[in-house]
């Protein structure tokens, strides 16, 4: 039987994912997933010898990910976000590192607007939860409700939530509407919703359209529709303060336009993300 080097494996299977057009750090996650270690102890077994058994597992995988483009995250069924780890399928948007720089945000505005002052925060669009099981996490002062039209969303939003030991209270239904039923009173609203135009399909990833939902991804109105429904909706809720959601590449004055219509004295921020692009939208009611 051939033994291999975990280190010669990685070089390997880096190069063969490079040369299919494939990212090659994506060896590295799914070495760390079949040997089960961490990225900080992974350098610790580089010359370690990978079983027979890790190693097929592992060249499996490496070859779906190339032949159908199926995300990485799809095959070990986890992804991090802020540091924790949280269970991800078809059903749910892969978390990006962008959504961590809108939840960043929202605890730097909430520690400095409300302190220690209990507040009411709603997730819009939860998918597999991690804005709003984070923001739960990170925030003692908050009390959490997340909302999703999907049930089989909410079913993995609500196990992550549950493994990570967050309280967070989901609801179904579309946008606010479970919140206005509900008459919870929030004072922040977050979201990261769907904003892609249906027209720009083809210009994304086969990782990306292939497999995340499409619920998740794309909207009417050239991705400004959720936009739309979210501020319409949020009318009937006096108590909102404060709306923070995640944009889409040059949406940013269509979006802040919807926002100052529906509330001409907010005071309406855009907040680049670490790519310079506008990616936030953050609006001060009162």
């Amino acid at each position: 039987m051939n033994t291999r080097k975990v280190y010669e494996v990685l070089t390997w299977a880096s190069s063969f994912l490079e040369k299919h057009g494939r990212d090659p750090h994506i060896a590295k996650i799914l070495i760390e997933h079949h040997v089960q270690v961490d990225s900080d102890t992974f350098h610790m077994i580089l010359r370690d010898e990978m079983e027979e058994k890790q190693y097929r597992a592992f060249m499996s995988d490496v070859k779906e990910h190339v032949d159908t483009g199926i995300p990485v995250q799809h095959l070990v069924g986890y992804e991090y976000f802020y540091g924790r780890r949280f269970t991800v399928n078809e059903h749910v948007l892969i978390p990006r590192f962008e959504t961590e720089e809108l939840v960043y945000h929202l605890i730097q505005l909430i520690e400095s607007k409300y302190k220690d002052e209990t507040v009411t925060i709603v997730d819009i669009g939860t998918g597999s939860g991690v804005i709003a099981t984070t923001l739960a996490l990170e925030l003692s002062n908050a009390v959490v409700y997340a909302t999703d039209i999907s049930e089989a969303a909410l079913q993995v939003a609500t196990q992550n939530a549950t493994n990570l030991g967050a309280n967070v209270t989901f609801r179904q239904g579309s946008f606010l509407e479970p919140v206005v039923e509900a008459n919870i009173n929030p004072q922040i609203i977050v979201s990261n919703p769907p904003y892609i135009d249906k027209a720009e399909i083809e210009e994304l990833e086969d990782t990306v359209k292939n497999y995340d939902p499409h619920v998740a991804l794309f909207a009417p109105n050239k991705g400004l529709y959720a936009y739309e429904s979210i501020m319409e909706q949020s009318k009937k809720i006096p108590s909102i303060e404060c709306i923070c959601m995640e944009i889409g590449y040059e949406q940013a004055k269509a979006i802040t336009n919807i926002v100052e219509k529906t509330y001409p004295t907010a005071q309406t921020e855009t907040i680049v993300d670490i790519n310079g692009k506008d990616r936030i939208i953050s609006a001060t009611l009162r």
